[in-house]
């Protein structure tokens, strides 16, 4: 039994940005809706992912409590209408596929997704959290709770993680806390690049950890002083942006386990596919009736 927990606001983004003329139904632009409605059915038709339960989370909005505490946190500004006026279909089309639908309003999808995976990876052989998003990496654990990314085609296991980022998960927020997040608006501290980063968290593993004198620094770091005068001065920053790149997982989500079951997409979504005026069906492996 497999947990998979989609970011869909990556996914709708991704669609929205792909490749390709847009697509109009009704009058409007639906072409990341329906980019959305592909990916997740052919998630449920994939045999190598055998697809046994499943959730997909959604900003909506893109705000969330990160923006009362650090404004610069990233936001919905410059999102093109177009693909603002999407967000509450796509949740509508996702959902009559017979998903379960996260809709973040006080949270982030991040913070649904991590909830989710902490909460019932004992209770499966294994979580897929379906995203490129860094930050996921610090729920990853083991080979237990792995991060997906499909589009190219790559996995990351607790090693994995270390491969990508050169730290371990539970360093990941301290790591982008240090070399920054521009996806979030996390801008990170001068002169902390993801090497040297790496290096002081794989040695002390969080950011209070390093020694303030740098001549306590027992690895190799180019310009230690200046870093370590850098990271004195902006300590309060640091533990801010490690803050927000930090998830919660505790959102309090409605669902058991067994509510995320997928046994087939309902009929009813074949009305769904003509809104969006796409004819589907035949993408559909297992009809629920």
């Amino acid at each position: 039994m497999r947990l998979h927990l989609v970011d869909g606001t990556f996914e709708l983004f991704r669609a929205h940005f792909s490749p390709g003329p847009s697509r109009e139904a009704g009058g409007r632009d639906v072409k990341a809706t329906v980019g959305v409605v592909r990916t997740l059915l052919a998630l449920l038709d994939d045999p190598d992912e055998a697809v046994t339960h499943l959730a997909v989370a959604y900003d909506n909005p893109i705000e969330s409590w990160r923006n009362e505490t650090f404004p610069a946190y990233k936001d919905g500004s410059g999102i093109e209408q177009e693909l603002l006026d999407q967000f509450d279909l796509v949740e509508e089309a996702t959902a009559a596929l017979g998903i379960v639908v996260w809709s973040m309003q006080q949270w982030e999808a991040d913070d649904a997704l991590g909830t989710a995976a902490v909460r019932w990876c004992d209770d499966v052989d294994q979580v897929r959290v379906m995203t490129v998003d860094k930050d996921l990496g610090q729920v990853v654990s083991g080979d237990r709770i792995v991060q997906v990314d499909r589009m190219r085609d790559r996995e990351f296991d607790e090693q994995g993680v270390v491969a990508r980022l050169g730290v371990p998960p539970a360093s990941v927020p301290d790591y982008l806390a240090l070399v920054g997040d521009t996806a979030d608006g996390i801008p990170g501290l001068r002169g902390f690049g993801a090497k040297t980063a790496a290096t002081l968290l794989t040695r002390w593993g969080h950011l209070e950890d390093i020694p303030a004198d740098p001549d306590d620094w027992d690895v190799p770091v180019r310009g230690a002083a200046r870093l370590a005068e850098t990271l004195a001065a902006e300590r309060e920053a640091a533990e801010l942006y490690r803050h927000l790149a930090t998830l919660s997982l505790d959102v309090p989500l409605a669902e058991e386990l067994d509510d995320l079951a997928h046994a087939g997409v309902p009929r009813s979504a074949t009305a769904t596919f003509d809104r969006l005026e796409v004819d589907l069906a035949d993408r559909v492996a297992t009809w629920a009736d």
